[in-house]
């Protein structure tokens, strides 16, 4: 039904600005008039209130193929990272019904049903347990996990029909990303387990939080966690240098370990999941539904490619790109040129003496220009295996969080080890 709506609304808009144009004289181009900034924002409107598969699709759309989209859909889908509709009240109440039994409410001395958080597989309710417990009680959407490939399959046969994604892009692999990992996010039971598995690595390590799971409460619709105060990580923007400088190595330092010492990678970067207690000067961590573990032999050709890389080895490069699945012995030079020149400049802040400022830095309009060489231009549009793809997700976030934080990050010297050298 929603679909419908939007389909026929996209068409009407279309049909609308066809005849005005007529009207005055223009000829009408029937890509333009689909890719209006109106019908991007009824796209973004209709995927939201859909929540769900649909929403995830737009978001990883916005973040996997934002530099192939035209305006003003990156923008527009950008916003669906945070921005679902929220539940009616009876809904959350039905849902926890099912998932705890009648009378569940007197366990509890208060439990807000106005959500604090509101996602594409669910929303987050604050509560306060009868024997003293805060929690964030993070409650699914009904039917979200036995719909996502039909609603995967549908919403992407929609942009097809109203010709809403440029020619050439293919976005069967980002569809297959996102069946995977809503059917991962949308077991509740799984996220526990990698929350447990996560806040173990942690440790006492100084400066982060992971919340522990109330076991009691946690079911596989229904995950209860440890509440835990701080502001969102955007608001550093008006921290002093220090802080932020601080903060942002503190961030690239956990991404290094979480990959080189855990191989347990949270891979959603959402800017939402990480909070901060100034007073504590901690990094509050959440969301773990997208948690990812790589085996060991993975990890070392990771770790072989970026030292090739950092060096800017380049036939030691192509031979860790192969081992790594970026490419195979048999593709053509050019196309094994360009993913070196794309591994290069990716690199590119790891060759930085001192602090690399990420203020100042054009390193994703760089790299924007490249992939859209290679894909579109070259038409090459092999992608890694999947378990890449999430990792490239996750560096793309930490980058754009870094830039946004205006940190100044000694990324050489905390590379360094990774690499056998020196800082």
């Amino acid at each position: 039904m929603h679909l419908g709506r939007l389909g026929s609304g996209i068409a009407g808009a279309a049909m609308g600005e066809g005849l005005r144009q007529l009207s005055k004289g223009k000829r009408p181009v029937a890509a333009d008039l689909l890719l209006t900034p109106g019908n991007a924002v009824r796209l973004s409107e209709g995927l939201s209130r859909m929540r769900g598969a649909a929403m995830k699709l737009g978001q990883l759309m916005s973040m996997e193929a934002g530099d192939l989209l035209p305006e003003p859909l990156p923008e527009i889908l950008s916003g669906l990272r945070d921005n679902a509709h929220a539940m009616p009240l009876g809904q959350v109440a039905q849902v926890l019904d099912d998932a705890w039994g009648p009378g569940w409410n007197t366990r509890f001395k208060r439990f807000n049903f106005t959500p604090c958080a509101a996602a594409s597989i669910g929303q987050v309710h604050e509560a306060e347990t009868k024997d003293g417990r805060r929690l964030a009680i993070k409650v699914q959407y009904p039917g979200i996990a036995r719909s996502i490939d039909s609603d995967l399959d549908n919403v992407a046969g929609l942009l097809r029909t109203f010709r809403l994604l440029p020619a050439g892009l293919e976005i069967e692999p980002l569809l297959e990303q996102a069946k995977v990992q809503l059917r991962m996010e949308a077991d509740y039971l799984f996220e526990a387990e990698q929350l447990r598995a996560y806040r173990a690595a942690i440790g006492n390590r100084s400066g982060l939080r992971v919340p522990y799971v109330a076991e009691d409460l946690t079911t596989r619709t229904v995950l209860a966690m440890e509440f835990i105060d701080g502001a969102p990580i955007e608001s550093l923007t008006t921290a002093s240098p220090e802080v932020r400088d601080r903060v942002g190595s503190r961030l690239l330092e956990l991404a290094l370990c979480e990959l080189f010492d855990w191989r347990l990678a949270q891979t959603d970067p959402n800017f939402a999941n990480f909070r901060y207690r100034a007073e504590e000067d901690e990094l509050v961590l959440l969301d773990f539904g997208a948690t990812k573990h790589y085996a060991p032999d993975q990890v070392e050709s990771l770790r072989l490619l970026l030292a090739a890389a950092h060096g800017e080895d380049d036939g030691a490069t192509a031979a860790a790109a192969e081992r790594v699945g970026y490419m195979a012995s048999g593709d053509p030079a050019g196309y094994r040129k360009a993913v070196v020149d794309l591994l290069a400049t990716v690199t590119a802040p790891t060759r930085q003496p001192g602090c690399y400022d990420f203020a100042q830095s054009n390193l994703s309009e760089r790299l924007g220009a490249q992939v859209l060489s290679l894909r579109v231009e070259q038409g090459f549009g092999r992608l890694p295996p999947p378990d890449i793809l999430y990792l490239h997700r996750k560096l793309g976030g930490l980058y754009l969080l870094l830039k946004r934080l205006t940190a100044r990050v000694p990324v050489s010297a905390l590379v360094a080890p990774y690499l056998q050298l020196a800082p």
